[in-house]
This record gives C-alpha cells, structure tokens and sequence, in this order.
C-alpha cells in the first residue's frame, strides 16, 4: 500500500515539475533560411565541359609528374573533378597511374590546376586521361593551347603545312 502512494506521489511529482519546466521555456525563434538572399546554383549533374591544357610529363626522381590546368566551361559549378591518369605499355596492356581531384566546386570560367603523380615504371610508353565529376562523366573534354576570355576558347590543332 505504501509502494502504491509513493509511486503515485512521485508520478504527481514529475508531472507537476515537467509542465512547470515546459511552461518557463522560452518560444524558439523562427527557422530562417541560411541562403535567403544569396545566389545559389547546384552543381551540374550529367556531362560537363571542360576545356584544359597539359604540359608535358616530367620526370621528378623516380615519380612521374604531369600538370593540368582546367577551365569549366559548363553553366554550372562542377562538383570534385577528377582526372584518372592510364599508362600503356608497348603491348597496350594497362599499367597503374595516378589521379588528382579537386576538392570542392570548380565555378563556370573558373581555371586551376591538377597535378598527377605516378611512380615511373619503365615499362610506360603511352597514357591516356579520363574526366569524371561527382555527379557523372565529363565526356568530350577539350584540349586547348590557351584560355581566351570566354568560351570562345580554340581547341588544339595540328598546324597547316605551309604553301610554297
């Protein structure tokens, strides 16, 4: 009997001190959203264009380097490119190689560059680099000798033979 009068005067007691608490809790103030008023464009999903220029591959000691500058030609932010370097040999069977990846967003017009390493295997004649982003493939990206302005970059052609 006495078990049942404790149990329900500490029920009575929790109820009384949780309406109290709930009662004395300030109203939260209200939700606003972090991007109100600022411009935001998703990052693209699908293909994307990028227009690049890689130097030629150096030998550094016993590891091979090659830099990339990347310029985003698409309308939308590119989420972390990646360029997956593929070496060859004679045979063209595949050797393993390196990637380097940007970290982030790379912005429409926006230019930086990637650097690839891969340890030297003698073994290595030909490579050939792969394009991917986080939310599909860049297919057709193009190779250019400089950035102009815009998008009116040229691609990489072989020069004309001269006339006589």
């Amino acid at each position: 009997m006495i078990r049942a009068r404790l149990t329900i005067a500490a029920t009575l007691l929790g109820a009384g001190l949780a309406a109290t608490a709930f009662a004395q809790t300030p109203a939260a103030p209200p939700m606003t959203s972090v991007l109100a008023g600022k411009k935001f464009t998703p990052p693209i999903k699908g293909d994307a264009q990028v227009d690049f220029i890689a130097t030629p591959t150096k030998r550094e000691g016993q590891t091979l380097v090659t830099k990339i500058q990347v310029k985003n030609m698409s309308a939308a932010p590119i989420a972390r490119l990646k360029i997956a370097e593929t070496w060859y040999d004679k045979e063209g069977n595949a050797i393993p190689g390196g990637d380097a990846v940007i970290n982030g967003l790379l912005q429409p017009g926006e230019v930086q560059t990637l650097e690839i390493k891969t340890p030297v295997n003698l073994k290595m004649t030909a490579s050939k680099m792969q394009f991917t982003h986080a939310n599909g493939p860049v297919n057709k990206p193009h190779k250019v000798t400089k950035f102009d302005g815009g998008a009116d970059a040229k691609p990489a052609a072989k020069a004309a033979p001269k006339k006589k």
